[in-house]
C-alpha cells in the first residue's frame, strides 16, 4: 500500500514539473517576443490609424555587428493619418524619439522636416514630414532598434525596426561635447559625478542625524502613550525645537552658499525650455492626383487575408498602377510594377515584407481620367505574427493603410484608404 502510495506521488511529481517546464518554456518565447516586438503588443486600431512609416531606412543592415561609439542613422518618412483615432489625443503635442530596450543607445540628435527636435513640436494630420535619428551605441548586447514618435496622453507609437548587435565594453562609452561658451566636456556620462555624489552625501548625513535624534529615545509604543495621555511637554522638548530651528537655519545657509558657488563657477547657465519647436506644415504633393474610395474590406481568418474593394480614379495625365499597399508597417508590394520592387529596400525588415501576396484584380494601368474598381487581395502569416488580427475586437473595427501608385516613369503617388473591416469565416 505504501509502495502504491509512493508510486502516485513520484507519478504526480513528475507531471507537475513537466507542466512548470512547459510553462516556463512558453512564458520564455512570450517573454522574447514582447521584448523583440513591443510594438505588437499595441492594438491594431493604433498602428494602423495613426502613424505609417515608409522609406525608413538605417545606416546599418539589419543584424549588423557595430562596436560601443559607433553611430547609427535613421531615416525615412511618417504619416499623420488623416482619420486619427477618436479615442486617443491629437498630435498637438508630439516628441520624436527611438524606441529600444532601455538606455542602451544614445539618442544624440533628431530631426522633423529639418527642424531639430530637441523639444516637443504640433503636427498636421494628413501630412507626411521626414524624419532622422543620430543614435549612439552605448551598452553591449542584441538590440531591436525602432523610430517612435510620443503623443501627449497617447504615449509612444512604434515604427518598423531591425536587430543591431552591439559588442565592446560599456565602460569604454565616451560622449564629448563643447558646450556654447567653449567648454570642452570629454564625457558627459561622467561629467561633475564627484559633485553629485558629494551633495548627495551631505543632504544624506543630516537625514540621518536627524533620524538618529529621535531614534536616542524610546519610540512607538511609549510615545503613544504619551499621545493618550496628551503630555505633548515630553514628546517635543525645548532641546527638540532648538535643533529643529538649529537645522532649518542650516539648511538655508548651506542651499545660499551652495547657490553662490554655483553662479560663480557656472555664469552662464540655461534653463529647461518649455516652450515647442515649430515645423512649417508639408505641402501635399500629392493632394487631389488620385482619389481612392473604400467600397468594402473583409478580414479572411482562416487564409490570413484582408481584401478591400475600392473605387479608384487616376486624376493625372499619365496611366498608373497600385504597386503597394501597406498598413502597420506591413509591406505588400506588387511584383508585377518593376518601381515598387526598386522601392523595397534590402535592408527593411524581412519579417514586414509580405513575399508576393498582393494580387490585383485587374492589372491594367488606369488611364487618365479613368474610373476602376479594384479588388487588392493582401495575403501573409504577418497578419497573425504581428497580432493584427485582433483588429476584430477593437471597439474601432476599421482599417486604415496607404496605397502607393506609380506612373511609367516610376514616380510614385501615394493615397490614404480607410473604412469599416468585417470578418469572415468561410470562402
Amino acid at each position: 500500500m505504501t509502495t502504491m502510495k509512493s508510486s502516485k506521488r513520484n507519478a504526480l511529481n513528475v507531471r507537475a514539473a513537466l507542466i512548470k517546464s512547459v510553462l516556463l518554456m512558453v512564458l520564455m518565447c512570450v517573454t522574447g517576443l514582447a521584448l523583440a516586438h513591443g510594438e505588437r503588443n499595441q492594438e491594431p486600431f493604433l498602428r494602423m490609424k495613426t502613424l505609417h512609416w515608409y522609406d525608413v531606412k538605417w545606416s546599418v543592415e539589419n543584424d549588423a555587428t557595430i562596436q560601443v561609439n559607433d553611430v547609427v542613422e535613421m531615416t525615412g518618412k511618417v504619416h499623420f493619418f488623416s482619420r486619427w483615432p477618436e479615442v486617443i489625443n491629437k498630435p498637438s503635442t508630439i516628441f520624436l524619439g527611438n524606441a529600444t530596450p532601455g538606455p542602451v543607445f544614445l539618442r544624440v540628435e533628431t530631426y522633423l522636416d529639418g527642424v531639430p527636435m530637441i523639444q516637443s513640436t504640433g503636427v498636421e494630420l494628413g501630412h507626411v514630414y521626414d524624419f532622422k535619428v543620430i543614435l549612439k551605441a552605448r551598452i553591449p548586447g542584441r538590440h531591436h532598434v525602432h523610430p517612435m514618435i510620443n503623443v501627449e496622453s497617447a504615449g509612444g507609437l512604434v515604427g518598423p525596426g531591425i536587430w543591431i548587435n552591439v559588442a565592446g565594453n560599456a565602460d569604454d562609452f565616451v560622449y564629448s561635447i563643447t558646450t556654447r561658451t567653449g567648454t570642452e566636456i570629454e564625457n558627459l556620462g561622467s561629467y561633475a559625478v564627484p559633485n553629485v555624489v558629494k551633495w548627495h552625501a551631505i543632504w544624506a548625513i543630516v537625514g540621518v542625524l536627524w533620524l538618529l535624534w529621535w531614534f536616542r529615545r524610546p519610540l512607538i509604543i511609549q510615545r503613544y502613550l504619551l499621545v493618550k495621555q496628551g503630555s505633548w511637554s515630553q514628546l517635543i522638548t525645548n532641546n527638540d525645537r532648538k535643533i529643529a530651528a538649529s537645522l532649518i537655519v542650516g539648511i538655508i545657509v548651506t542651499l545660499i552658499y551652495a547657490n553662490n558657488i554655483t553662479k560663480e563657477k557656472y555664469p552662464r547657465t540655461v534653463p529647461l525650455q518649455g516652450s515647442k519647436a515649430h515645423v512649417d506644415t508639408p505641402v501635399n504633393k500629392y493632394a487631389g492626383m488620385v482619389t481612392v474610395k473604400n467600397l468594402s474590406a473583409e478580414y479572411y481568418l482562416p487564409g490570413r487575408t484582408v481584401t478591400v474593394k475600392a473605387e479608384i480614379t487616376n486624376n493625372t495625365n499619365s496611366p498608373i498602377q497600385v504597386g503597394e499597399f501597406t498598413a502597420a508597417n506591413i509591406r505588400f508590394v506588387n511584383h508585377s510594377v518593376p518601381a515598387a520592387m526598386k522601392g523595397v529596400d534590402v535592408g527593411y525588415p524581412g519579417e514586414l515584407v509580405a513575399n508576393d501576396s498582393l494580387k490585383i484584380s485587374d492589372q491594367t494601368p488606369i488611364q487618365p481620367g479613368e474610373t476602376k474598381i479594384l479588388d487588392i487581395e493582401a495575403t501573409d502569416v504577418a497578419w497573425e505574427t504581428e497580432r493584427l488580427s485582433s483588429l476584430l475586437n477593437d471597439p474601432d473595427s476599421s482599417y486604415g493603410a496607404l496605397l502607393f501608385f506609380y506612373n511609367a516613369k516610376g514616380e510614385r503617388i501615394i493615397e490614404e484608404i480607410y473604412g469599416q473591416i468585417i470578418p469572415t469565416f468561410i470562402d
